[in-house]
């Protein structure tokens, strides 16, 4: 697909700073927002409500056409609308982050929910945050970036992540659970979990959040794909 306006694609695993970076990047831009993970997230949100058995893609494919995501990036405050209403903290539990890997496995959630994610590409543009954004809903993006770090480190930011929004963390169910969806990302046959050709390769194990966004800011000057308007944005706005 030809995008109408420019995108800019995160794409990597859990716990790499992908969420903080599109935000902060979307904001510096001043272009729309679309992370992935959370419409996944949704989904299993509403399957679990609804008592609709995880494993069931036919009735969780369904759903696609039943919500409506928004992300408001605002000054002092992200948040999140489903269906017109603000989502509190209960979709980003692991349990829920575990349900969203195993239906992301699905052929025809992932067919429905591409043409979804495609509407966010609106004007000026649209920085997108997942696992299959470069090579897939988004093959065409004008920057690619792949976010990658240790183990160690990922597990570490999730454990203070999920602490910070005052959730009880089991310390071996949280490794289990982040090991299997790692497994479950990368080699699921349908758009597995790898960087599309000609990304940014960055490793963030051992940078700050503003270490990684002034490096790839740095990528989008010095990529030299974008209009001047969006380069003088990214120099004199750094949100």
């Amino acid at each position: 697909m030809n995008n109408i306006f420019p995108v800019i694609t995160i794409d990597g695993p859990s716990g790499v700073g992908k969420g903080t970076l599109s935000r902060r990047l979307a904001k510096i831009l001043g272009w729309n927002l679309l992370d992935s993970g959370v419409i996944y997230r949704v989904l299993a949100l509403v399957a679990l409500e609804n008592k609709i058995n995880i494993n069931h893609e036919e009735k969780i494919a369904a759903l696609v056409d039943t919500i409506q995501i928004a992300f408001i990036n605002g000054k002092n405050r992200f948040v999140i609308l489903f269906n017109g209403k603000e989502v509190k903290k209960n979709i980003f539990t692991e349990n829920i982050g575990n349900c969203a890997s195993k239906i992301a496995t699905f052929s025809q959630v992932r067919e429905n929910l591409l043409i979804y994610q495609r509407t966010f590409c609106k004007r000026p543009g649209l920085v997108a945050d997942g696992r299959d954004m470069g090579t897939v809903v988004f093959p065409n993006a004008e920057l690619k970036i792949f976010l990658y770090a240790s183990f160690k480190e990922r597990r570490s930011r999730r454990l203070h992540q999920l602490h910070k929004k005052s959730f009880s963390v089991n310390f071996r169910s949280l490794l289990s659970q982040i090991k299997e969806r790692d497994e479950r990302d990368y080699n699921r046959k349908l758009a597995p979990l790898i960087p599309a050709i000609g990304s940014l390769m960055l490793d963030s194990t051992h940078l700050s959040a503003e270490e990684v966004k002034a490096k790839v800011l740095m990528y989008i000057r010095e990529s030299l794909v974008l209009s001047a308007t969006v380069l003088y944005n990214t120099t004199h706005n750094q949100g």
